[in-house]
């Protein structure tokens, strides 16, 4: 198990069994892979779980949370490689000819959702996409942009971590 050094502001979910429950969803959707880009990572709890099966390139805007991430990732024994990156995707998305090399991508935004990075990844080809979401609104509109660049949804499952509030998260997997 990774332990992460977590640095001030870090961001992490409202319960423990929400993002056991969130990250249990994104590895079976990406079971299989190889090759696999986490992209608004954070400080990593869904790249360190994936990275027990696959190679993670893992990209967030915050640097003491990549920073955590690399260091945990590096001090772990048994996992796969993991790259950690610092790069504001919401100015600098990743673009297709980045994306090309990778089996399956999550992106797990906060509240504004991934609009300019769902664009980039529907004119590519990636196998399998998850996205993870805690604003239905915006999961909505970057869901029509996957589905309007050639994806289908797989299936979505709602993960109810915000005792008495109408707030859930959303984990869904598109495909092509």
């Amino acid at each position: 198990m990774a332990q992460v050094a977590l640095p001030p502001g870090s961001f992490l979910q409202a319960t423990v069994a929400g993002e056991e429950a969130l990250a249990k969803l994104v590895s079976e959707h990406c079971k299989g892979a190889k090759r696999i880009a986490d992209l608004f990572c954070g400080v990593g709890p869904i790249a360190l779980r994936l990275a027990t099966e696959a190679r993670v390139s893992a990209f967030d805007g915050d640097a003491g949370s990549v920073a955590a991430l690399q260091k945990a990732a590096d001090t772990t024994p048994r996992l796969k490689p993991v790259k950690a990156e610092t790069r504001d995707l919401f100015r600098r998305p990743l673009v297709v000819q980045e994306l090309r090399d990778f089996d399956a991508v999550v992106f797990d935004p906060p509240r504004q959702g991934a609009q300019a990075q769902a664009q980039l990844l529907a004119a590519g080809k990636v196998g399998a996409i998850v996205a993870v979401s805690c604003n239905v609104a915006t999961f909505a509109r970057d869901a029509r942009i996957l589905i309007d660049g050639g994806y289908r949804i797989e299936g979505v499952s709602p993960v109810d971590q915000f005792r008495y509030s109408p707030h859930v998260e959303l984990v869904a997997k598109f495909v092509r």
